[in-house]
Order: C-alpha cells, then sequence, then structure tokens
C-alpha cells in the first residue's frame, strides 16, 4: 500500500536553519510553484509559518491550482485567537473548493511569550484542546448559525450576529491536524482531529513506539479507530543524486536536526533513544548563538535514526521501507537541487503512492 505524498513551499533551507536569514519570494514565483507542484503529482501542498504568515500564499494556491490538497504546515495557534483562525480557515476552505487543511501546532512558551508578544495562560496540550473545542463552536454557528455558548477557562466565545457571521458554506468541514512529538499531542489527535502531523524530529522508531500506540488510545477515548487519523510524517531527508554527494547531504542535515534537537520540548526525543547529552548541549549552544557548531553533535549513528540517508536511486525504495506502517502520508522537503530535476520528482511520487 502507497502513501500520499505532500511536499511543502516556502520552506526554510540550510542557510536559515544556520542564523543566516532568509530568501524572499513574490506572488507570480508562488503561483507558478505551486502549478508545477500540482503536475508534477503530488497530494498536497503546504505552508509552513518560519518567519512568514502561513495563510497569505495559500490564498494564491487556492487561485492557481485545481485539485492538490493545501495546508498550513503548521499554524501557531496561541498567538492568534480561535475566531481569528476560524475566519482564515474558513475562507480558505471556501475559496479553495473543500481543499484546505488547517494544521495547527502550539510552540513553545519561550517563543509564544518573547516572539509572538503573545500570552501563555497555561499548559499546552489541555489549552490547545480547549481552542479545537472552540474553533468547532465558532464553525457549528458559522454554518448553522446556532446561537453560540462556548465557555472555557482559556476561550469563550458567546457573541454573532448576522453582520459578522460569514455565512455557511457547501464545502467539507474544515479539517484540523496538529502537530504533535509528545504523547499527549499525540493523543489529543486521535480524539478530536482528522490527522497528526508528526514533527521531523521524532524519529521512526518514537514514532513506531510512542505516538502510534498514543493515537490508538485517544481514537479508543472517542469512540473511533485509530486508522481514521491521518499520520502525516516528515522525515528528514539526506539525499543526494550519487555516493559521492552523501557527505554534503548529511552535513547540511544535520544543521537541520541540531536546530530542533536544542529545543528542551522535544527532549523527549532525544531521552527516549538516551541522547539527552547532546540534547542539552544544543540547547545551550543555541542560547550562545552558536548555530554553525551545532551539527558537530549529531553522530551519523543518530542521523541514521532520523533519517532516510539515500541516493536517488535508492530513494523511494528506503522511503517506502523505513515509513510503512507508521505513516499514512508522507511530505518530502527536497533540497532545490534536487527538486530542480522535475522528471525524477515526478517519478518518485508515482512510487511512493502506487507503494
Amino acid at each position: 500500500m502507497g502513501f500520499r505524498v505532500q511536499t511543502v513551499m516556502l520552506g526554510p533551507d540550510t542557510e536559515q536553519y544556520a542564523g543566516d536569514g532568509q530568501q524572499t519570494t513574490d506572488i507570480p514565483s508562488i503561483a507558478a510553484q505551486a502549478r508545477r507542484i500540482e503536475e508534477l503529482g503530488f497530494d498536497g501542498l503546504t505552508a509552513p509559518e518560519a518567519g512568514h504568515d502561513p495563510f497569505l500564499p495559500l490564498v494564491i494556491v487556492a487561485e492557481h491550482t485545481k485539485t492538490i490538497a493545501l495546508g498550513t504546515n503548521v499554524a501557531i495557534a496561541f498567538p492568534r485567537s480561535p475566531m481569528i483562525t476560524a475566519q482564515l480557515a474558513w475562507d480558505l476552505q471556501q475559496l479553495s473548493g473543500g481543499r484546505f487543511h488547517l494544521g495547527l501546532g502550539t510552540q513553545v512558551k519561550a517563543h509564544v511569550v518573547r516572539r509572538y508578544a503573545a500570552t501563555w495562560t497555561g499548559a499546552p496540550g489541555p489549552r490547545l484542546r480547549e481552542y479545537l473545542e472552540c474553533l468547532q463552536a465558532i464553525w457549528q454557528t458559522f454554518q448553522t448559525g446556532a446561537k453560540p455558548g462556548f465557555q472555557g477557562e482559556h476561550y469563550q466565545f458567546s457573541l454573532m450576529n448576522p453582520f459578522f457571521n460569514p455565512g455557511p458554506i457547501d464545502t467539507a468541514p474544515v479539517p484540523v491536524d496538529i502537530a504533535a512529538v509528545n504523547p499527549y499531542m499525540a493523543r489529543l489527535a486521535g480524539e478530536m482531529c482528522s490527522g497528526l502531523r508528526l514533527h521531523p524530529i521524532a524519529t521512526f522508531r518514537y514514532a513506531r513506539e510512542v505516538v502510534l500506540p498514543a493515537i490508538a488510545r485517544g481514537a479508543e477515548k472517542a469512540g473511533r479507530d485509530a486508522s481514521e487519523v491521518d499520520v502525516i510524517g516528515a522525515p528528514f531527508l539526506a539525499l543526494a543524486r550519487n555516493a559521492s554527494g552523501l557527505d554534503a547531504a548529511k552535513a547540511a542535515l544535520k544543521q537541520h536536526i541540531a536546530f530542533y534537537a536544542s529545543t528542551p520540548t522535544y527532549h523527549s526525543v532525544l531521552n527516549f533513544h538516551g541522547w539527552q547529552e547532546a540534547g542539552d548541549v544544543l540547547h545551550r549552544m543555541s542560547r550562545e548563538g552558536r548555530w554553525k557548531e551545532m551539527p558537530g553533535v549529531i553522530s551519523d549513528a543518530m542521523l541514521d535514526e532520523w533519517a532516510i540517508v539515500a541516493t536517488c536511486e535508492d530513494f523511494a525504495a528506503k522511503t517506502l521501507e523505513r515509513c510503512g506502517g507508521i505513516f499514512d502520508t508522507v511530505l518530502l522537503d527536497f533540497d532545490p537541487a534536487i527538486r530542480a530535476d522535475e522528471n525524477w520528482v515526478a517519478k518518485t511520487v508515482a512510487t511512493l503512492q502506487a507503494g
């Protein structure tokens, strides 16, 4: 059995992970890239929140594509009120003809408070649960005109009149996928969401032994089957055209991994593998701004746990082998040089879809 295959546009590159800033884009480039991604056969296209708003590019994508699914990967929930997110998702679902998926994540306290200048009102898991409940209450009012009456610890929705109600849409309800690494969020996805976007910092073994059982527990609580939850994996890729290019690909990927592994919130994965000391070192280096030195902490053995390391020739086979039985959907974030070989990309996508 094959996978649904997604990709990302406007995603961060190695220079951005190394602290060297990021590139800019424009509307014609976004439109052209979206059309080409659809033509190459991908099932889905996502936009990240990695320095730019993730919703805005998807308006352009919706206009310039016809069939491909589009989603945020992921929008950060807490700096946006549930109403702001609900309106954005509702409009994108209508404008895309029902192709939009709302991907949400929580970020960590320091970024929410100090970078987004927003508030942190409690533990992220229970707060996100309430956020999702509030979203559903808002969408119910949009669709049916029902009088609002949601009251939670962090959010309330108790006022709506016809002037501000966008009214019903004739598409499917907005699917919600949440980002997850730790068991609470995985259980929440199993209980309340259409899908789980697994952060790539989760290794394949961690996903199989920790995340999938947590999804199943959440689904059981909700009285549904775990197979109803789309498990979306975005594995780290060290990919080169041939064996001679693998060392450079691995070095670049270590920069990406070190960035994420420096975040204490993700250290449950490192603890699972006995790598906590490396996580502590990376966190200290990140606080000191030593971004370019951090890849040296990631060993080749650690890389093999996290990543698909392959040449273009054997990439599809290795992806099917390593992701099989874990993911339903695979998101592939190719290096620009690899992505430029469009014949190979189209062939690879088709092979993964066929299984």
